[in-house]
């Protein structure tokens, strides 16, 4: 018996979502854009073939492939022209051919930085600007991104200084195709709405909420309440309104605020100071009462300090219903943050290169310095072929006159392998529950890690010495045979742990590899760097240790494994971590799952 599938309410309002997304960013061009994560089908071309309904009609639509260079994007020299007409001649770029409309971003997610941040500054300025050999240009760039993200996870997004640019962050991975049927806007009314935005005001306390909300979130980029302003004013020109009200401020903090939530707001409300019973303040019987409150003179005072603690609620409450659950978990683990290494670059990130890797352009050069560039070599020789050819007899007859200042050498870049040392606290009676927690997450790593030829290590510290259980490795089944008989108990030696941490990325620095340290310990040192007991002199030799990490410039990653009792702050894995240099990350209850997932913000795994 067959039927017609039945709707799902939760994807169709993902798909309401999306939809509005796209009638605000056609509305007001100012948002930025918007980051898609969706893979290439069906949907995703719904989705953009309804932004062009929404956008004017005459909006340009630009596509940037992922290996663009700075002449196609920013507009530079036109070689070919150049070389005919013998002086420089000026080609428009991709940026300036968006004017009015929207730039696509293919394969947004493998952007580079460098790419990435031409984007944001026209962004920023409205115009792409470029000086090149010899060509100063400054075109009108004034368009909306759309940022196609293809990643898999948090370790493939595209840049930060891009999606920090951008208003809305949309996913549609988990939407079915049969829900891009319905369209809850027509684009006459887009149209109408932005006729119709340049009229509505912006509302003190609408500010007031978001900034509130923003901050309780843990929101501290001043564009994105910009943005959540923006955002809410085209809500409100959409609706067909003249003036904000709740419902397009909550509307805002869903679009804007939620997905760029680094904190989960506390629950707990300053305590109000006690009010005098009503006893204390009734007048004597011989006085005259005065008049009821309901004959009061007429204030507005008091309305407007009601109407924005209710306000805020309401936005709050809108904006964590619409955060992911997974990214619900990740504010309440806490966020774990890149760390440079010592030579600047981020680990397991890609580091140049002499003559291997993928080509990041040319650079002036001798030919004994690398490979010629031929093209960039031309283009930096073609605006001076006229006056070549006129200041020297020998030079007239050639077709291209090229002198050594013009040789421009190919540059390569190299993914650094990334070698993750986990050191793990094997001592005490809970040392069983950790172990189990670090074995299922160095397999978990492991199954990537062989797939991106990058290698997982263990420490292990306990008694009075500390070991190398595992050296790196990519192999699982190596790895299960070592961590199936890890043994554990006794004291607690942290500094003999860090110092064995240190030899081995020393080690793992001199092939050529990245290394990052995972320390998983409840802090509580007993076993000094001598063998000798005492908790003081014990977690001063950690701390030491702890410093000699910082000085190396290894990134560093502190998961702390005791019961969250009192402040983060206090806890004697946080005060370690803060003299490591690392990223601190409370995760007292943690499982395979959630120390693998920090591991792989911490350092991502290309």
């Amino acid at each position: 018996m067959s039927g017609a599938r039945a709707r799902d309410p939760a994807q169709e309002a993902a798909w309401a979502f999306a939809c509005q997304a796209a009638a605000l960013i056609a509305i007001d061009p100012r948002l930025g854009g918007v980051a898609l994560h969706a893979a290439a089908g069906p949907l995703r071309d719904a989705w953009m073939d309804l932004l062009r309904a929404f956008a004017p009609s005459q909006a340009p639509f630009r596509r940037v492939p992922l290996s663009i260079g700075d002449e196609r994007l920013l507009g530079g020299l036109d070689l070919p022209a150049t070389l005919r007409a013998g002086r420089p001649v000026a080609q428009t770029g991709l940026m300036a051919e968006a004017d009015g409309g929207f730039l696509i971003l293919a394969m947004a997610e493998r952007l580079t930085t460098g790419t990435a941040a031409r984007i944001a500054s026209a962004l920023d300025s409205g115009e792409a600007a470029t000086e090149r050999e010899g060509l100063s240009l400054r075109a009108p760039a004034r368009f909306g991104v759309v940022a196609l993200d293809e990643g898999q996870g948090d370790d493939e997004r595209p840049p930060a200084a891009l999606l920090d640019r951008l208003a809305f962050h949309v996913d549609l991975n988990d939407i079915a195709h049969d829900c891009a049927r319905a369209q809850p806007f027509a684009p006459d009314d887009v149209a109408k709405a932005r006729g119709r935005l340049a009229s509505i005001p912006a509302d003190d306390a609408a500010i007031e909420a978001l900034t509130t909300v923003a901050a309780r979130l843990g929101v501290d980029s001043l564009r994105a309440l910009s943005l959540a302003l923006r955002a809410a004013c085209a809500a409100c020109a959409l609706r067909g309104a003249e003036a904000l009200e709740e419902e397009d401020v909550m509307t805002a903090a869903r679009f804007v605020l939620a997905p760029r939530a680094t904190m989960f707001p506390t629950s707990e409300a300053p305590q109000e100071e006690d009010q005098p019973e009503p006893s204390e303040s009734r007048p004597p019987e011989d006085q005259d009462p005065g008049p009821p409150p309901e004959a009061a003179p007429d204030s507005n005072e008091p309305q407007d300090s009601q109407s924005l603690p209710d306000l805020t609620d309401l936005v709050l409450a809108a904006a964590l219903a619409a955060i992911p659950p997974g990214l619900l978990a990740q504010l309440q683990a806490g966020r774990a943050m890149r760390v440079k290494s010592e030579r600047g670059g981020k680990s397991g990130a890609a580091a140049p290169a002499g003559k291997r890797g993928r080509p990041i352009g040319a650079r002036q050069g001798q030919l004994r310095d690398g490979r010629l560039g031929l093209v960039d070599t031309l283009r930096a020789a073609a605006p001076w072929q006229r006056l070549r050819r006129q200041g020297l007899a020998e030079d007239a007859g050639r077709r291209v006159v090229v002198h050594a200042e013009d040789f421009r050498i190919k540059r390569f870049k190299q993914r650094r392998e990334t070698s993750a040392i986990f050191v793990v606290d094997a001592s005490g009676s809970s040392a069983m529950q950790r172990l189990a927690e670090v074995k299922g997450a160095i397999e978990l790593l492991l199954v990537d890690c062989y797939a991106r030829r990058d290698s997982v290590a263990l420490v292990a510290f306990r008694g009075k010495t500390a070991e190398i259980v595992l050296p790196p490795t990519r192999s699982l089944a190596r790895a299960k045979r070592v961590l199936a008989g890890l043994p554990g108990g006794g004291g607690t030696p942290i500094a003999a742990g860090i110092e064995a941490a240190l030899g081995l990325a020393d080690a793992v620095r001199r092939k050529g590899q990245t290394p990052l340290v995972v320390l998983m310990t409840d802090g509580r040192a007993n076993v000094g760097r001598t063998g000798a007991p005492g908790r003081a002199q014990a977690f001063e030799d950690a701390m030491q240790a702890g410093r000699q990490i910082r000085a190396a410039g290894i990134a560093t990653l502190a998961i702390d494994t005791a019961p969250a009792l009192g402040p983060a702050g206090q806890a004697p894995t946080a005060r370690l971590s803060e003299a490591m240099n690392a990223r601190y990350v409370r995760l007292p209850y943690a499982n395979a799952a959630l120390v693998s997932q920090a591991v792989r913000a911490a350092a991502p795994i290309p």
